[in-house]
């Protein structure tokens, strides 16, 4: 397995790796967002723009050549106002001290690949690119138990939490009902400096 960055010749294979391997992602299927081997126009705009920042790495197994596969849609609304809601609550800049922030935004695995170490790869090339170009921090809005188990043994910690039975609407209505083993929204963080 090769890690490296993503290329802008690279966007539409991670656009398609999304479609096909995305849908189990806790808040993402809770909402029902999209479905395996559907895309989400929010979600992919969102991901071309983390893209276009030119600091997302990808994993590649060079042997098999199989490829990464704002808004009016209530379904993205609630997991960005949950999100958007904990980010402004903690306010890592303040907290922390520092300008800027490396954001961890979206950690997915080819579904053949899983359990073999990927994501943890992934998440210590993002640290070395974060290294790189100086930042302070790095962040990430881990929505399900394995991410933030593999976020923590990468030595992040946790900022701050939410309970999914706990984001409710104004009737007391679970707005994502998250299956379990996902129980909770982890704001994580790590210190580089």
């Amino acid at each position: 397995m090769e890690f490296k960055p993503i290329t802008e010749d690279r966007y539409e294979d991670v656009i398609r790796h999304l479609r096909d391997n995305f849908a189990d992602e806790p808040l993402n299927k809770a909402a029902k967002l999209c479905s395996r081997g559907t895309g989400h126009h929010d979600l992919e705009h969102h991901s071309i723009k983390t893209l276009e920042d030119n600091m997302s790495i990808m994993a590649v197994d060079e042997n098999n050549k199989r490829k990464l596969q704002i808004n009016d849609d209530e379904n993205f609304k609630k997991i960005f106002q949950l999100l958007y809601t904990l980010n402004l609550k903690e306010n890592i800049f303040e907290h922390f001290h520092v300008e800027k922030a490396f954001d961890i935004r979206i950690l997915s695995v080819d579904n053949l690949y899983r359990g073999q170490g990927i994501a943890k790869g992934l998440v210590k090339h993002s640290e070395e690119v974060a290294r790189e170009y100086d930042f302070e921090l790095m962040k990430a809005d881990a929505t399900g138990l394995f991410s933030q188990k593999i976020l923590k043994s990468n030595g992040f910690e946790v900022l701050s939490e939410q309970y999914y039975d706990k984001y409710v609407d104004e009737f007391g209505r679970i707005l994502l009902p998250v299956e379990s083993p996902h129980i909770k929204l982890q704001l994580l963080y790590k210190l580089l400096k």
